[in-house]
Parts: structure tokens; sequence; C-alpha cells
């Protein structure tokens, strides 16, 4: 059984940084792309960062570029997100995904597996 287990979020300061973790199990960890997604209230699911199997290939939107990092430890079964200069706007669920695809994808139904997600918010 595979499973996904999101940690690492909580109430930060705008400025601060928070770091998640994802966790997997029951599944081969290294053969698989994962990526980190988040949804607003009352918006749709959207692509933040991905990184290959190997970890030398990194992506990341627009919005989170320069200020996330996404990292993995294949040894660990386990990928990060490091978010500084957090922002209002980054306020979301953050979730982590799993893909058998060999090159990037940013759309959900390209994901096999999802975690149950966890709560950032970014508020005075």
């Amino acid at each position: 059984q595979v499973q996904l287990v999101d940690t690492g979020g909580g109430l930060v300061l705008p400025g601060g940084s928070l770091r998640l973790s994802c966790a997997a199990s029951g599944l081969t960890f290294r053969n698989y792309r994962m990526a980190w997604f988040r949804q607003a209230p009352g918006k749709e699911r959207e692509f933040v960062s991905s990184i290959s199997w190997s970890g030398i290939s990194t992506y990341y939107s627009d919005s989170v570029k320069g200020r996330f990092t996404i990292s993995r430890d294949n040894a660990k079964n386990t990928v990060y997100l490091q978010m500084n200069s957090l922002e209002p706007e980054d306020t979301a669920v953050y979730y982590c995904a799993a893909s058998r695809s060999p090159t990037q994808v940013v759309t959900t139904d390209q994901y096999n597996y999802w975690g149950q997600g966890t709560q950032v918010t970014v508020s005075s």
C-alpha cells in the first residue's frame, strides 16, 4: 500500500520560512518523479515544484521561483520543500505527489499518488 505523509505546515509571519517534508512508503521511491502542489480556498490545485528521480532536475512555478527549493533524499524516501520569504498569497494546503512520468509534468492527472496535505498559513 502506497502512502505519502506530508508534514511541516503551520502558521508563519510574512517573510518567514517553513520546511515541508513528505515521507513515502510502499513504492520504489527512486523510480518516481516527486512534486509539490498547493490548493488555496476556492481555487484549483496548482503545481508548485517538482524534482526528477535523481534530484538533478528541478522545476518551479513562476510564483515561487527563487523563494522555494525542492530536494529529495532517496535513502530516506523523503522529499522536502524549503519555503523562504513566505507571502500571504502562499497560504494553502500543500500536497506532495508521485509520478511515474519520465519527463516533467505539471498537471494533477499525471501524478499517481498523493499525500494527505499539510496546511500552510502566512499571516501577521
